[in-house]
């Protein structure tokens, strides 16, 4: 391969990867308050909807019912930005323990989440797994 057509290549990997990256940082534009993700509802099992009331309580407040994100106050959580190949179950016990600071998304950073056990988490986690699995979201 000449050096030409390297560089070409390159750039051209480059120019993709901000593409990428910019549709990751800029979600669609809503209304404010508004879902920014429509969702598929799965049939939940019962820790599946144990997890729903858990989040319904606890994050549905930024993060919206169903985990769909609300413009202005925090991301949609079924995204191929959270699938488990980048974000683990870990990542999101670690974030409701700990908080997280703004990385993907422009909403700010996440305040930890005090009063939620390990158990409630686990549950939120299969919660939002489902909602994943039923949108595609592996």
């Amino acid at each position: 391969m000449t050096t030409r057509r390297l560089v070409v290549l390159l750039l051209l990997l480059a120019a993709g990867f901000m593409v990428y990256r910019l549709g990751l940082d800029n979600p669609p534009s809503t209304a404010p308050g508004g879902a920014l993700v429509d969702v598929r509802l799965p049939d939940l099992g019962p820790e599946e909807m144990h997890g729903e009331a858990v989040f319904k309580l606890n994050c549905a407040a930024c993060h919206g019912v169903n985990a769909v994100g609300i413009e202005g106050r925090g991301p949609p959580l079924v995204h191929r930005i959270y699938e488990p190949s980048h974000h683990a179950d870990a990542a999101f016990v670690l974030a409701v323990r700990n908080g997280v600071r703004s990385h993907h998304w422009r909403f700010g950073d996440m305040p930890p989440v005090d009063g939620v056990t390990p158990q409630q988490v686990d549950a939120i986690i299969a919660y939002i797994r489902a909602l994943q699995r039923a949108n595609g979201i592996l």
